[in-house]
């Protein structure tokens, strides 16, 4: 039977993707830089941190807006922030959150004021411009505009803004969000910090998805022997064992091991990488190649190296009182980054073996992150992260990636979120201007292609569609 014009047009309708709202994106780059800025300009250096200064200015901007906001504090001056967009309940809902806290600063060291949010070059500059104040100024615009729109929600929208990420020694920020006031935001999916994004000319050429992240499990080497004049060598110097074991452990290399995450970044990477390099991240993929592989990836591709396998990385050492002592004791600090399904007590065993001194014990330090699993390459929250990317950057090449270092992840993902990190793109060739430096800067560009990626991500996610 022949169907009708306007019947026709009705199931096609059903078949769109959601109705995105029109952002007339050059009338918003103005509130996009100042409210950018004004969060720059609020020194929130964790410690102390002081992350209040931020919440009481997002509650200001949210609450003029008519959004309404719930502050939960364990310490008052570290407060976090929580608003919602209801939806229709169909699905359920979607974190987007971001740190507010910054590392600190050695202000000698900065070539403008870290806290000025100083335009130069292109750029704007300062503690947080890129470690998390874009993803911050992003998900405030997200929330700013799901409202002016009246964008229909199929799923509540949550936006936290959350403290102590950074140095969350006292569980202000995301532990105390978990294990006091989760229902506040528990969620199908979250969005926040962790990815990447590559820079060539103006156009983002690569988008990786942070779906995975290594875990944290450093310990304490601790050495002990006799201690006596320096004038007459012992057998049993510490500081002597404690050497060989850290010359061990250093430059041991643990297996390799590809998890979903590894396998489909090198496949990924290999795929647009000059053929020398191709051919070396396909290597990885090969028994007879992986060995040379990886041997080259640990001279030149540190990053990439770090994310075939638990990494091990001394990096603090202690010991003596004077020159004329040797001392009882003396300690190594290592800096273990273990894959996410890395049998954590089995290292330390095998580390022990490697060792092989009865002398030195391994002292395991208190874990500041749960270990949790990769989140699914397959779920509707990566297809859209995926496709939106490939809509808006003709050409791009997304992929997942995992961070070798720690976010706030780890914590939703032991809730059962699944989680997935992005950031605002850089140029490859940029490498010493990024988070935690003391050149820590963006491209102005790129702060607004990010607030747009972001709102499509959104909308895509969480915006009704018609069924009519």
């Amino acid at each position: 039977m022949k169907k009708s014009l306007p019947l026709l047009l009705l199931l096609l309708c059903g078949l769109a993707p959601s109705q995105t709202p029109t952002v007339d994106w050059a009338s918003r780059k103005p509130e996009i830089l100042d409210r950018f800025r004004t969060l720059i300009r609020l020194d929130t250096s964790s410690p102390p941190g002081n992350e209040t200064r931020a919440v009481d200015y997002l509650k200001k901007v949210l609450e003029a807006e008519g959004i309404p906001v719930q502050i939960f504090a364990k310490d008052p001056n570290r407060a976090n922030l929580v608003a919602r967009l209801k939806g229709n309940g169909s699905k359920r809902p979607l974190l987007i959150l971001a740190h507010t806290d910054v590392v600190p600063v050695q202000r000698e060291k900065w070539p403008v004021d870290p806290f000025g949010a100083v335009m130069k070059d292109g750029y704007i500059w300062g503690r947080g411009a890129r470690d998390d104040k874009p993803n911050l100024t992003a998900n405030l615009m997200v929330f700013l505009m799901l409202k002016r729109t009246g964008a229909q929600l199929d799923r509540d929208v949550i936006f936290l803004a959350e403290s102590g990420e950074e140095a969350d020694t006292t569980g202000v920020g995301i532990n105390y969000m978990v294990q006091n006031h989760f229902d506040e935001i528990n969620a199908e999916f979250a969005l926040t910090e962790g990815g990447t994004a590559t820079l060539v000319g103006d156009n983002i050429t690569v988008i990786a998805i942070g779906t995975a992240e290594k875990v944290p499990a450093r310990v304490r080497l601790v050495a002990n022997g006799h201690s006596g004049h320096g004038s007459m060598p012992l057998t049993d110097n510490a500081l002597i064992h404690l050497a060989a074991a850290v010359e061990k452990v250093g430059r041991w290399e643990p297996p390799m091991r590809l998890n979903d995450t590894t396998r489909t970044y090198f496949e990924k990477l290999a795929g647009i990488s000059p053929p020398e390099k191709a051919a070396i991240y396909s290597g990885l993929l090969s028994a007879d190649r992986a060995a040379a592989s990886q041997a080259w990836m640990r001279e030149n591709d540190v990053k990439g190296y770090s994310m075939l396998r638990t990494s091990v990385t001394p990096t603090m050492l202690k010991a003596g009182i004077g020159a004329n002592v040797i001392p009882s004791e003396a300690e190594a600090t290592l800096d273990i980054r273990a894959l996410p399904d890395e049998n954590i007590p089995g290292f330390y065993a095998e580390m022990g073996k490697l060792i092989n001194d009865p002398a030195v014990k391994i002292v395991p330090l208190p874990a500041t992150r749960p270990a949790t699993p990769a989140s699914r390459l397959d779920t509707e929250m990566y297809r859209i992260l995926e496709q939106t990317g490939k809509r808006l950057y003709p050409g791009v090449t997304v992929m997942p990636t995992m961070s070798t270092g720690a976010s706030d992840m780890a914590q939703l993902r032991a809730k059962g979120i699944e989680s997935y990190g992005t950031e605002a793109a850089a140029f490859a060739t940029e490498t010493n201007y990024g988070m935690h430096s003391d050149v820590e800067r963006i491209w102005e560009p790129a702060l607004y292609k990010f607030v747009e990626y972001e709102w499509n991500v959104v909308i895509e996610a969480a915006a009704h569609k018609s069924l009519k």
